[in-house]
């Protein structure tokens, strides 16, 4: 729906930068009956659409609000919410285990063998693709902030590296990987995340 608005507003040669939130000054614009910016036909057509994304806003607020605070209570996802990429929704998402915790998210790489050999390929991509999505968009948006180059812990630094050599997207799902290895021990062992430490601390909370 946000591309649509947007959409119809360039054919009128009214174009802004992307995101939810400058869609929001063209959705002031369909609203204001007194705005001359849009004849009275392209404003009828145009108000379902910014009825509906209001309405929408209005679901997400009530729905986000109703995950913190069940996220808030829960001492495990407080723990969970420290670890890099991770926040409220995906802390409040998470169980499982390890590597097979990461395999049934499918994060984790094919193995191929030829000649005695064993090569990893793409990841399976089975598993709960819901929680898998949600890791990986919580990994591009600690690689953005890994990639500044102002936080120097082992997890960081080894991230670094990866994408010294290998594509953003690759490095986003190997972040993701070890989100969910990080994340099964901290529910595990009842552990706390240690930034300085590859792994969650072992120190009970």
């Amino acid at each position: 729906m946000i591309n649509a608005v947007r959409g119809h507003f360039a054919e009128f040669g009214m174009v802004v930068s992307q995101g939810a939130r400058n869609v929001h000054l063209l959705i002031t614009i369909i609203l204001e009956e007194d705005n001359d910016d849009l004849s009275v036909s392209a404003r009828s057509a145009l108000l379902p659409l910014a009825t509906a994304l209001l309405d929408l806003d209005t679901q997400i607020s009530k729905l986000s609000k109703a995950i913190l605070i069940a996220h808030r209570r829960s001492e495990v996802s407080v723990r969970l919410a420290t670890i890099p990429g991770i926040g409220p929704i995906v802390a409040s998402s998470l169980f499982k285990c390890g590597r097979e915790f990461a395999a049934y998210l499918g994060l984790v790489p094919r193995q191929h063998s030829t000649g005695g050999k064993s090569r990893l390929g793409r990841i399976t991509k089975m598993g709960n693709r819901h929680l898998r999505k949600l890791l990986v968009v919580g990994a591009h948006a600690a690689l953005y902030s890994i990639k500044s180059g102002k936080t120097n812990t082992p997890l960081a630094i080894w991230a670094r590296s990866l994408l010294a050599k290998k594509p953003f997207k690759l490095v986003a799902v190997a972040l993701a990987n070890k989100m969910a290895r990080i994340a099964w021990v901290v529910m595990a062992q009842e552990t706390t995340y240690n930034p300085m430490f590859k792994e969650a601390s072992s120190q009970r909370t």
